[in-house]
């Protein structure tokens, strides 16, 4: 039994130690090979179930199915679900009735905490899929207990090797998935922070060097352009001119921010200041464009910033969420509250919403959901935060709009 036992945690970490193996990341792309990994994972543990010393035999089929469930959803579990009763069924034998009634209740019930699942830390997270194992398995052991006339020893048995098998196997399965996530996590930041120090390298060296001709060019074309001597058609050429240079000024600008040192204006705030005048300067944008700013702050706690690089970055991001939201308007979130030594901004927009490979890609320079963009907005974004050391964390849905929530410690 114990040989078997440890057959079926070698199958249960199975599609975890694929995606360690095969996979750099997690995207959408790469959930049919999810699929396919707890597939077989299910397969296998139905193929080689336990068969204890009284008798009984059972499997940890649900195992995968309820992690599934927890993570992915209805529309992650449902192939699962149809993949685990289907091979059940050509199993046949007795119990066939039972496993399709309690696969059903789990994918009806599971899936309802998802949403509150994903959003929770990582150690409740695994607190939360153990307990959701043990209950799923109590409530079928609550169901078996019905076809027999007396509980009898060997049923305890079955009841407490049950138990205990699927709350340990959860655990162990839950624990590598949270690590694997927060390994990806790290090794997203440790890139930022090199994409980081590189731009930060970069605009010192380059921009300055760079911004004198373009000033020189500037001022000449400026004269040239309120010259009588000129003709219309090459009037039209320099205002081109002048608007290119403009254009450059700005981007060599957005670089300019990443070699600014946190010293030049720093202050010790409580954000409220910023925050209300970056609302108030984006007023009449948010009008224009047809959108309602909601702005609630509660916060008592102060953090040491650069004054003008938080401004920016509120600027950055607040007319990120208006511009989402210009084509049929909405009401833009704004929230500045404390959470224990934690000072939390959450920007809210009712915008177009991003895919979660698009979030991923978010940081990165020159990559921009906007046609006119070159992601040195946002770059510039996670860069303020990573000097104050702060996180961003940002959920997103198509056509529902998207939050950033910035934590900032104390």
């Amino acid at each position: 039994m114990l040989e078997t036992f440890l057959v079926n945690i070698l199958f249960l970490v199975f599609p975890v130690l694929l995606t360690v193996v095969f996979l750099d990341n997690i995207k959408e792309s790469h959930y049919s090979l999810f699929l396919l990994f707890f597939s077989l994972s299910m397969i296998l543990c139905m193929i080689y179930p336990i068969k204890l010393e009284i008798g009984f035999i059972f499997d940890l089929r649900y195992v995968p199915f309820i992690i599934v469930a927890l993570y992915g959803g209805y529309k992650r579990v449902l192939p699962l679900y149809i993949i685990l009763n289907m091979y059940r069924f050509f199993i046949g034998g007795d119990g066939f009735v039972q496993s399709f009634a309690f696969s059903t209740v789990i994918l009806i019930a599971l899936p309802m905490i998802t949403h509150q699942f994903t959003g929770y830390n990582s150690r409740k997270r695994i607190i939360t899929g153990v307990i959701a194992g043990v209950m799923t398995m109590l409530f079928y052991l609550l169901t078996l207990s019905s076809y027999f006339e007396k509980l009898t020893n060997e049923y305890w048995t079955l009841a407490f090797y049950a138990v205990t098998t699927h709350g340990i196997v959860i655990a162990i399965n839950l624990i590598m998935i949270e690590k694997i996530i927060s390994n990806i996590k790290n090794r997203e930041n440790f890139l930022l922070g090199e994409r980081l120090h590189v731009m930060s390298e970069l605009s010192a060296s380059v921009s300055h060097e760079i911004r004198n001709p373009l000033t020189v060019t500037k001022g000449f074309l400026q004269l040239l352009n309120v010259s009588k001597d000129i003709t219309g058609e090459d009037k039209v050429y320099i205002d081109f001119s002048l608007q290119e240079l403009i254009r450059a000024e700005n981007i060599l600008n957005d670089y300019l921010a990443f070699a600014k040192p946190q010293s030049e204006h720093m202050v010790h705030s409580d954000l409220k200041e910023e925050t209300e005048y970056v609302k108030n300067i984006l007023m009449p944008l948010a009008i224009f464009h047809n959108v309602e700013i909601v702005y609630v702050f509660s916060n008592s706690l102060k953090k040491r910033f650069d004054q003008n690089q938080m401004k920016q970055c509120l600027i950055n991001l607040l007319k990120n969420a208006i511009e989402a939201m210009k084509e049929e308007g909405g009401t833009l979130y704004i929230q500045v509250i404390e959470q224990g030594k934690n000072i939390v901004i959450c920007i809210q927009d009712e915008g177009v919403g991003m895919t979660k490979d698009e979030i991923l890609q978010l940081g990165k320079p020159y990559y921009s959901n906007k046609k006119e963009g070159t992601g040195l907005g946002m770059l510039m974004v996670y860069g303020t935060v990573s000097k104050i050391k702060g996180k961003v964390d940002v959920q997103s849905k198509i056509g529902e709009g998207t939050t950033f929530t910035i934590t900032i410690p104390t």
